[in-house]
């Protein structure tokens, strides 16, 4: 039996990939027994196991380093400019109201450019997703953002299909022309807001280092408010969709009333009340109006708050940015209703929309915590 198990047992030993598994020994002193003790391993002496893990390529799994994460979040930022291609696109075809011929061809290309369009923005984020998880280039966290970013374009995608083939909805208590749902509508702008803000935080949280501000009482105060008014940014935004989709900006072209009056009369002709906040173009406007003036409110009072604490210069331009694309909204806003809703300023006013809500983003950017 020895003579049967002991020579393949000397050669297993003596295999060089079996001698990696065991660790090495410190030396022993020159006198002395160590009777079996062993020592710590000094500073800079590893074990064989120890050298091979850390030599690249040899069973381990590389981890993202800066340059990784600076290609993601390229990769991220120019993804969030082809989300803001398609809403400013689907804003264009939005746009129907009282066509002649040649209109109708324009939304007509419009339309289309806006279907082949979404394509291009599904594979801008699905194909060099797949290939910066093969690379390794993504971290655990990163790889769920990435998984959600993905799913939330296949979402899009589904929701804009649905779009189509439920067609335009004539109202049979109306004799305005067909259209497409607001319900609709807003449920489409509003997954591509989502998906545009979600795209730009990652890849400036990426592609910015985090200030190490001093964490006091008033810094906490204008983070919240910060986020409060990037939230409203996003429900004026929203609400857009609805004004767009009732054509609520032909109901009373005037400003700062509505007509004759501060308040309308006809805000609640439709039962039940709830329902006049989304089907009554009244009701539309004037919410979409009070929406407005308060984001512009908040993000003037955000800068002054901002002016009150000392904050990077980055951030400050954040702030200055915010405010004047604000104000600059509020006035294409103004004029796109005083001049019953051409469709270039209209669109233009859309697309106004997205760049504040890019600043405040920005601003909650800057202002985010540090780990520790």
């Amino acid at each position: 039996m020895q003579r049967l198990l002991l020579p393949p047992l000397k050669a297993l030993v003596r295999d060089p990939c079996v001698r990696l598994l065991v660790p090495r020994a410190a030396p022993r002193a020159q006198s002395g027994c160590s009777c079996g003790i062993r020592r710590p391993l000094r500073p800079g002496q590893y074990s064989t196991i120890t050298e091979v893990a850390l030599q690249p390529g040899k069973g381990t799994v590389p981890l993202p380093s800066k340059a990784a994460e600076r290609a993601v979040g390229r990769w991220l930022l120019v993804c969030s400019g082809t989300v803001a291609g398609a809403v400013i696109l689907g804003g264009i075809t939005s746009l129907n109201h009282d066509m002649t011929l040649a209109e109708f061809k324009f939304i007509w290309y419009m339309e289309y450019s806006h279907r082949m369009w979404g394509r291009v923005v599904g594979l801008a984020y699905i194909l060099p997703a797949a290939y910066f998880w093969r690379k390794g280039w993504l971290s655990h966290s990163m790889k769920g953002r990435v998984l959600a970013l993905c799913s939330l374009v296949c979402f899009q995608g589904l929701l804009g299909w649905y779009m189509v083939k439920s067609g335009l909805e004539e109202k049979p208590d109306s004799s305005d022309i067909p259209r497409v749902s607001q319900y609709r509508l807003a449920a489409h702008l509003g997954s591509a807001l989502v998906l545009y803000g979600a795209s730009l935080w990652t890849s400036l949280s990426l592609l910015l280092p985090r200030h190490k501000l001093p964490e006091t009482r008033q810094l906490l105060w204008l983070r919240r408010f910060a986020s409060g008014t990037a939230g409203l940014v996003f429900l004026t935004a929203l609400s857009g969709a609805f004004v767009a989709g009732l054509d609520a900006g032909l109901v009373y072209n005037s400003f700062p009333k509505m007509g004759e009056s501060w308040i309308p009369e006809d805000l609640f002709t439709f039962s039940p009340i709830l329902r006049n906040i989304f089907e009554n173009p009244t009701m539309v406007q004037f919410d979409h109006r009070v929406l407005g003036i308060t984001s512009v409110t908040a993000i003037t009072v955000l800068y002054f708050l901002s002016r009150r604490i000392p904050l990077p210069r980055r951030t400050k331009m954040a702030a200055i940015t915010l405010l004047a694309l604000a104000y600059t909204q509020a006035a294409l806003g103004i004029s796109t209703l005083l001049m019953y809703v051409p469709t270039p300023l209209a669109a233009t006013h859309q697309s106004g929309s997205l760049a504040l809500l890019s600043s405040a983003l920005w601003l909650m950017n800057e202002l985010r915590r540090v780990p520790k």
